[in-house]
């Protein structure tokens, strides 16, 4: 587990009629990457974004962007995402794609490359890549949409993970995805989680709270 737990808010929760201006805002809060959702209306029944928002918004901040995609096939995007400022690349096996073909063309590209797991997932399906993988990202809700409720199961599978990562791989950082809040974050923590998303708990409030809602997330 790394020292310092790292927080990751999703601008799917930002106001969009300013992204920019939120991307620096939850930046300059202390934010140690930016969280961002791509939804294709395929994979998930939801449609967020594309390269081109995320191309938009990459100068306004040098922290890493933490791209999530929700999308298939995966394949033919990676590219676009790259090009327009991705840091890190989670993918998910249960996508209809070749997943090890995609994790090496991600890494291809010097992007760290990650495996986000829906909760009705088993976690060893992450076993084939550890050796290729820089994050594990436990879903604790079905992705698709913000605001819904943590999925205590979860839990479980992050305690679990940690102890296969601390074991065999250290590097591999471990993020939590979905319904995290103040009331539940001790426990995400207690858990094993090293990287926090959080949408709806950072934007709360307002950009005066943007700092103190990242700090507390921290534990």
């Amino acid at each position: 587990m790394t020292n310092k737990i790292k927080v990751s808010p999703s601008i799917l929760a930002s106001d969009f009629s300013k992204l920019g201006e939120e991307v620096a805002a939850l930046a300059k809060a202390g934010a140690d990457y930016i969280h961002v959702d791509v939804m294709d209306g395929h994979f998930v029944p939801n449609i967020s974004m594309g390269p081109s928002v995320v191309k938009s918004v990459r100068d306004r901040t040098s922290i890493p962007f933490d791209v999530h995609l929700m999308i298939d096939p995966i394949e033919p995007y990676i590219d676009e995402f790259v090009k327009a400022g991705a840091d890190i690349i989670s993918i998910h096996p249960e996508a209809n794609d070749n997943i090890e073909k995609c994790i090496d063309k991600i890494k291809s590209h010097n992007v760290k490359a990650g495996l986000a797991i829906n909760p009705d997932t088993k976690w060893e399906v992450v076993l084939p890549f550890l050796d290729k993988l820089d994050i594990i990202v436990v879903m604790s809700v079905h992705p698709g949409f913000g605001g819904q409720k943590f999925i205590p199961a979860a839990l479980e599978k992050l305690k679990l993970l940690r102890k296969k990562i601390d074991d065999s791989h250290p590097h591999i950082e471990l993020e939590i995805d979905g319904g995290v809040n103040f009331e539940n974050i001790e426990s995400i923590l207690e858990a094993g989680a090293d990287v926090i998303v959080a949408g709806t708990t950072t934007f709360t409030g307002g950009e005066k709270e943007y700092a103190n809602n990242i700090a507390k997330l921290r534990g």
